[in-house]
């Protein structure tokens, strides 16, 4: 009886390691967030025994509390987001989310503001005379991007912020219930090229405009130049330079190295990549040579192992994993 008891304990401790699940926090409708967690997730089914869910949120900053607290595994993250919450520096009151590390450079999220070229908006300064801005849903990472950018250009407290995802902002843009469009994410975006195929519509360079008047790259040196191409939208005929941040995958400190290993053993091959291509065309912006691309925060012990073992060369902070 207890050798029975015995294999009986071996098989049901077997079976529920090999069918473990795994939540990945990914972002709101529209938004390249979902794209990824929903491809990461649908590839990761197919290749392992495990189980992976994809869970909608407003975006970067609702993922770093969930990894941090444990209600999600995974989470897609902002560089910036995640370099000031683990210093607890988010805003006045925010706590230290010391339980999220970095675990892959996905994309590089450029900062969008779109306005209808009807508006006669060409500038930031523009927005201050009380105009509406759809600026992402609460606990979005882009809303506390925005809050960011617009204070550091002395107009925050002059526009009239709108908390809604990057669908429902497109939409009230065409409709007129907001002035401008603010989206901090990968191109093209859904929700820009919705607004651009129902009205026409302007991009605001933000780039020259944020180093002449503000303290933006001052305070936030994760953010870079960053280019968005002629053609990446209707009726958009040149250049727009912009800045950006860059996303990152993350897991929580409760994860399993060897899951996180095995993670992206699985994502960084040929198969792997494509498939998140196919997904989303952003995901081009992978690869083992950007694999940490932007990341200022330590690596998950699995990541660092994984990294380590494709020869990249990392940084001190990189390496620091408590």
């Amino acid at each position: 009886m207890k050798f029975l008891l015995t294999l009986l304990l071996i098989f049901f401790t077997f079976t529920a390691s090999a069918n473990r699940q795994f939540l990945i926090s990914g972002g709101p409708d529209g938004g390249t967030f979902k794209f990824f967690s929903q491809g990461i997730s649908e590839y990761m089914n197919e290749m392992t025994s495990d189980t992976y869910e994809n869970k909608g949120s407003n975006g970067s900053i609702e993922n770093l509390q969930q990894v941090n607290n444990r209600a999600a595994d995974f989470g897609i993250t902002y560089s910036g987001d995640l370099f000031l919450g683990r210093k607890g520096a988010l805003n006045k009151k925010s706590r230290q989310y010391r339980n999220v590390y970095a675990v892959a450079y996905l994309y590089g999220a450029p900062a969008h503001l779109v306005v209808l070229k009807s508006s006669g908006i060409s500038t930031v300064a523009e927005l201050s005379f009380g105009r509406k801005v759809a600026v992402g849903g609460l606990g979005s990472g882009a809303a506390t991007a925005a809050e960011r950018f617009f204070t550091s250009m002395g107009v925050w407290n002059k526009i009239q912020p709108q908390y809604l995802g990057y669908s429902a902002g497109a939409e009230a843009l065409i409709e007129g219930e907001v002035d401008a469009l603010w989206l901090l994410t990968g191109f093209p975006n859904s929700a820009v090229t919705f607004a651009a195929e129902n009205k026409e519509i302007k991009l605001i360079p933000l780039y020259n405009e944020a180093l002449k008047n503000g303290k933006l790259f001052e305070e936030h040196p994760y953010y870079s130049r960053v280019t968005i191409p002629a053609g990446t939208y209707k009726n958009i005929d040149r250049d727009i330079v912009t800045f950006q941040d860059s996303t990152l995958f993350t897991a929580g400190r409760h994860v399993r190295p060897k899951t996180v290993e095995n993670l992206l053993k699985n994502i960084y091959t040929e198969e792997g990549l494509n498939h998140l291509v196919k997904t989303k065309s952003t995901a081009k912006a992978m690869s083992i040579e950007s694999g940490v691309t932007g990341i200022v925060t330590p690596l998950h012990q699995g990541a660092l192992k994984f990294w380590q073992s494709k020869g990249k060369i990392l940084t001190d902070e990189q390496m620091r994993y408590p």
